[in-house]
């Protein structure tokens, strides 16, 4: 057995070792278990006993040396591989998630209001038919009540289903709160109907509500058209016309000069200078007796505008869609 020729071999091998890779391939190569080191211990079985002694304590000292080696080569690449770092060039940016387009826009709405003297509430996505349906004016057989009609409501059982608009946590505040009432209330809402670029069957809104003993659509007016100013950060003008809505009277849909051509004609209000926004009114009666309160006494608006739509209408976004679909490339442009 020539143990000077393994030597020799290794002491070349080690001179071409460039990079840390190879220095692994060596050590295994010669101290792993399947090793060049492992394979010379099984030839001297067959020798005397002297002849073991006097070659294993050569290989001993050998696999020592070849450690102490690979240490040094070790060392030596990692001080040269800090070298090649520039320590004059900017840090790697690491990137972080940030607020969905809807919260970073449901927070500006929130903020909006709140200057103008709104408090913020919320309330539950699970209700009962009585909020959702019997407080706001929209009795048995309403068909809003159908869930394969035009109300689209999810039942989730016979008294409770998930809410299809934020109007019932009006009555549930006039009862807690009393009057007056100057509140709005954020959240998601649920209906049963075919997805499509401008419909989901779950998406948010925002609902408003203000009581007081002299309310006028004069308040209405005034409301509605300083928050879209300041939410559009341009000059708008709205206009009413008239609708129907169980829990308001009289009812109107809401109006507002286009905010892309500043109401003179586009393709995105198909050349009428006008977008629709949302629905509002005076509370019914009705509702504000279902809340606890005197009718007699207090008049009040409501209003209730899909947070989805206003966002898609300040970022010119086509599809709905896009909101809960978790590209990535479209959620990094907010």
């Amino acid at each position: 057995m020539d143990i000077s020729k393994i030597k020799n071999t290794i002491k070349k091998e080690f001179e071409e070792i460039k990079n840390s890779k190879e220095l692994r391939d060596f050590s295994k190569k010669y101290l792993g278990k399947q090793g060049e080191i492992r394979k010379i211990f099984g030839e001297i079985k067959d020798m005397t006993l002297e002849e073991k002694k006097v070659i294993g304590q050569e290989i001993n000292s050998f696999v020592k040396e070849i450690e102490v080696e690979i240490n040094k080569i070790e060392k030596t690449l990692k001080q040269d591989s800090l070298e090649k770092i520039d320590s004059s060039l900017p840090p790697i940016e690491i990137e972080t998630g940030h607020l969905h387009p809807l919260t970073q826009v449901r927070r500006e709405i929130e903020n909006i209001f709140q200057l103008m003297g709104f408090s913020v509430l919320e309330g539950p996505e699970v209700e009962d038919l009585w909020h959702n349906f019997d407080s706001l004016n929209i009795p048995e057989g309403h068909p809003a009540r159908d869930a394969l009609s035009l109300g689209k409501t999810f039942y989730l059982r016979k008294n409770l289903v998930l809410r299809s608009h934020t109007s019932p946590a009006q009555t549930r505040y006039m009862k807690k709160l009393g009057a007056p009432l100057r509140i709005v209330i954020p959240g998601r809402v649920y209906r049963y109907e075919r997805t499509d670029a401008s419909h989901e069957t779950n998406f948010y809104q925002i609902e408003g509500l203000m009581l007081d003993e002299n309310i006028s659509v004069a308040n209405l007016k005034g409301v509605l058209e300083r928050f879209l100013q300041e939410f559009f950060k341009k000059k708008i003008k709205i206009r009413l016309r008239p609708s129907y809505f169980p829990f308001t009277e009289p009812s109107f849909e809401i109006d507002m000069s286009c905010a892309v051509c500043s109401g003179n004609g586009c393709s995105a209000c198909k050349k009428t200078g006008w977008v629709e926004i949302l629905g509002a009114g005076m509370v019914h009666p009705n509702v504000v007796e279902n809340g606890g309160l005197d009718p007699e006494k207090w008049k009040g608006f409501a209003f209730g505008m899909s947070i989805d739509r206003l966002t898609m209408m300040k970022y010119k976004i086509n599809d709905i869609r896009w909101f809960h679909s978790g590209n990535l490339k479209f959620l990094k442009q907010f």
